[in-house]
């Protein structure tokens, strides 16, 4: 699956957005990539994390025991990431702020560790997946994204092996491009901002 290929899954799905966007990462956007929307489809769901799945195959030489993904965004993909890999899916979320698993899930103490998220911006939380999975006893070999919007700038401490890499301008609130300033920013992803 190429690059185009990718975005054609995207602007089928609606899930290419363009206008003023505030993003997790407290940074402005013209540009999101709604994954909820191109992830609703479960054969098109299938279709691009089998693509990333062959992917990390041949890029990742160390085998993979589970994977797990940060909520919400990662759940859906880090799921389908592992029916691909043939291995189990579980993830964190936030308690109190902080990443933690939950619902009785554990990690096999030494288990290599695939962290799969949907989106891939500064990297802000998937570091802090990574770090919870080493606190929990996982040895992170990959993260996986279906887009890097760092296109391979981005330093998350370990390889991440993207689907897409795509640059895309985000910008602080004191420079914002002059077209932005007036336009009212839509806040549509999962995550509170960071602080």
């Amino acid at each position: 699956m190429n690059k185009q290929d990718v975005l054609n899954e995207f602007k089928e799905a609606k899930a290419l957005l363009e206008g003023h966007f505030l993003l997790s990462s407290g940074l402005h956007s013209e540009m999101y990539l709604q994954c909820a929307r191109v992830l609703m489809n479960p054969v098109r769901a299938s279709r691009l994390c089998r693509a990333l799945a062959d992917k990390i195959s041949i890029t990742i030489e160390r085998k993979i025991d589970i994977v797990i993904s940060p909520a919400m965004g990662g759940v859906i993909v880090g799921y389908e990431m592992a029916r691909q890999l043939g291995v189990d899916a579980i993830f964190t979320e936030r308690v109190d702020g902080e990443f933690a698993l939950r619902r009785g899930f554990e990690i096999p103490e030494g288990a290599n560790v695939l962290m799969a998220e949907d989106i891939v911006t500064t990297g802000l939380s998937s570091r802090e997946c990574i770090k919870t999975i080493t606190e929990y006893g996982g040895n992170v070999v990959a993260a996986s994204c279906l887009i890097d919007r760092s296109d391979g700038k981005v330093d998350i401490g370990v390889p991440l092996v993207s689907l897409m890499g795509l640059e895309i301008a985000s910008y602080n609130e004191e420079n914002l491009p002059d077209h932005l300033k007036d336009r009212e920013a839509i806040k549509p992803g999962s995550r509170e901002l960071s602080k």
